[in-house]
């Protein structure tokens, strides 16, 4: 089966039995390696793996070739993205003074980039004046290097930013739960309608539940992929995104993904979702 996932720690933990044969019964994995933003477009194009890993602001595009599957993706709390801006003089230190800014984003088609603009449209009047996406790990040091006046970055970049001397503008999970009360939504598993997504589902839980089980075993695996991050960073990262959620959405997850999608639906940002399609 092909299938495709972030290096990221939390996607090879949860996928390490899986893609080494350790789960019984499931079928054996080809596996590419993409950032967030490639894993979209490959969805987007109808064209892609059987299972992917995406944003779930991507979702919308998706849902008529691929299903939502309860399991593995990245949902929780305390785990959302960040605005981050520079320390030196004349930097920005209140939402306000984005407006007119140059702002670099990870992708435009993110659940983080998503997450901004629901935000910027309550706290930034006229909104930035020019978006640039750029790759993740170039965020922060085109905002140190004062060649973006703020940044909006994702992942281990929250345990990371004050090593780049930068300040935390906002954190845009802590607004989503303070606005909503729900987990924040951020990737999805998908899998091509067809295909046996109960069966997947549980390869999926089952992967998952070996790593829990044997931390030790996927270790040399989610570093030999973590872009240089320290062990310690990556444990960091694994704890804060695999957690019940990954396991199972259940009501709370789909009620954040719900809001999420019918909120950006509301603003223009996304077309509407059949909620008969999210199930």
């Amino acid at each position: 089966m092909n299938i495709a996932f972030s290096p990221c720690p939390n996607d090879t933990f949860v996928f390490h039995a899986w893609a080494h044969g350790l789960v019984p019964d499931a079928p054996a994995l080809n596996v590419t390696y993409a950032d967030i933003d490639i894993t979209n477009g490959l969805a987007a194009d109808g064209a892609g793996p059987e299972v992917l890993k995406i944003s779930y602001a991507a979702l919308p595009w998706v849902l008529e070739k691929y299903k939502l599957l309860p399991c593995g993706g990245a949902l929780g709390r305390g785990c959302g993205p960040l605005v981050l801006t520079g320390k030196g003089a004349g930097a920005i230190k209140r939402p306000k003074e984005l407006a007119g800014r140059r702002i670099a984003v990870p992708s435009e088609r993110s659940t983080a980039y998503l997450l901004f603009r629901l935000w910027a449209a309550q706290q930034v009047p006229g909104g930035p004046a020019e978006i640039v996406v750029l790759p993740f790990d170039e965020i922060m040091p085109a905002v140190r290097d004062g060649q973006i006046d703020a940044g909006l970055v994702i992942h281990e970049a929250r345990f990371t930013y004050p090593s780049y001397g930068l300040h935390l503008l906002t954190d845009l999970g802590s607004w989503w739960e303070s606005d909503t009360g729900l987990p924040i939504p951020l990737g999805a598993i998908i899998a091509r309608r067809g295909l046996d997504q109960e069966a997947i589902a549980g390869w999926i839980r089952s992967s998952l539940q070996y790593a829990w089980d044997h931390p030790a075993d996927s270790r040399e695996y989610v570093l030999d992929h973590a872009q240089e991050l320290s062990p310690e960073v990556a444990k960091s990262h694994i704890d804060l995104y695999v957690n019940e959620f990954t396991m199972n959405l259940g009501g709370d997850g789909y009620a954040a993904i719900s809001a999420l999608l019918n909120r950006a639906a509301a603003e223009g940002l996304v077309p509407a979702v059949d909620p008969a399609l999210l199930r």
